[in-house]
């Protein structure tokens, strides 16, 4: 029953990607924004925000012994897995695909974004490890690093916005919910109003919110059931249930050749987990890193790094590349197999 209850909320999270992408770019459209304000902000925050919920009610709602463990666990699991896993099933697909995409394997992708994304992603990983070093008294010391990490990703967010939009309408395919929209076809049928790609994205993100609950909830049952620790399940398990999934954003952007919409979904989404739930955790836990969880910030350092590399130096992403991100997080899964 879970099998098929895994397979059923993938189709419901694949059906809701699908929207999603189509409908946050005409969102995007709409507003005049840039590239990277939709892939890097408003696609990255619209699927990051049910693996959120995770650590949130891990921390403040939940009672049990391991609530903390498992709370910082999922904060920190999600960015690793971005950096590492999320980077390897997107170079998967560039190679997969490249005989159909326009650019082939070469990745076309505004280096500006991706520089952009990295920048805040390694300022804010390197707070997080300084913050396990600050005492525990007095408190406000945390408070100060947990709000200049919501300062970081507000001037992040601003400097997207600010950028200039790029994107046409020739450039999008038509809205899925057009035929909905009276006034669209009776004036232009090929811009929709801004209220029926409102109700597209919406609908979308109910989809993969859905999708991702059922998900979660089968996996954690899998997981009980084979005796899974728990804080490793929020470090590793829950991360791949909640974001995973969603990246199915980037493997469409990808197979339509929109590379800064595919690697902005991944780096935006890196940049948002490394300082809201960041935020969140030094307030709201003691925030004491051990070994396990200070190994997954170096390795997603490295992931993140790597692909910023190749992408910036070469433009492409090659087989050494995909396997390398595929090989950081089999030696974190390893490390902390061993070490259980």
């Amino acid at each position: 029953m879970d099998i098929l209850i895994l397979v059923g909320a993938l189709i419901i999270i694949l059906l809701g990607a699908e929207l999603f992408t189509n409908g946050i770019e005409w969102f995007g459209r709409k507003l005049g924004l840039a590239e990277g304000a939709v892939g890097s902000v408003l696609a990255a925050v619209g699927t990051a925000l049910p693996e959120t919920l995770i650590p949130i009610i891990a921390i403040l709602f939940a009672t049990g012994e391991s609530s903390h463990a498992v709370g910082v666990g999922a904060i920190l699991g999600a960015p690793f897995m971005l950096a590492t896993l999320a980077m390897f099933v997107t170079g998967v697909a560039v190679l997969w695909s490249a005989r159909h995409r326009p650019t082939g394997d070469a990745m076309r992708v505004d280096t500006k974004v991706l520089a952009h994304d990295m920048r805040y992603f390694a300022i804010a990983y390197a707070i997080a490890i300084g913050a396990a070093f600050l005492p525990l008294e007095p408190v406000w010391l945390k408070w100060i690093v947990a709000v200049g990490l919501i300062g970081i990703y507000a001037w992040y967010v601003k400097g997207h916005f600010e950028a200039d939009p790029d994107v046409d309408a020739s450039d999008l395919a038509p809205l899925r919910f057009h035929r909905i929209d009276s006034r669209a076809h009776r004036d232009d049928p090929v811009v929709p109003r801004l209220r029926v790609v409102n109700l597209q994205v919406l609908a979308a993100l109910t989809l993969i919110i859905i999708g991702a609950v059922f998900f979660v909830d089968a996996v954690s049952h899998l997981a009980s059931t084979f005796g899974v620790d728990p804080a490793l399940l929020a470090l590793v398990i829950a991360p791949i249930a909640t974001e995973l999934p969603e990246k199915f954003n980037s493997i469409i952007w990808v197979r339509q050749g929109k590379d800064t919409l595919a690697m902005g979904n991944i780096t935006g989404a890196m940049v948002f987990q490394s300082t809201i739930p960041f935020g969140i955790g030094l307030i709201f836990t003691d925030w004491d890193l051990g070994g396990n969880a200070t190994l997954s910030i170096v390795l997603g350092l490295a992931g993140g790094f790597l692909a910023y590399e190749i992408l910036h130096r070469r433009g492409r992403f090659g087989l050494p590349a995909v396997l390398t991100w595929f090989g950081l997080y089999m030696a974190y899964i390893l490390v902390v197999a061993l070490g259980a």
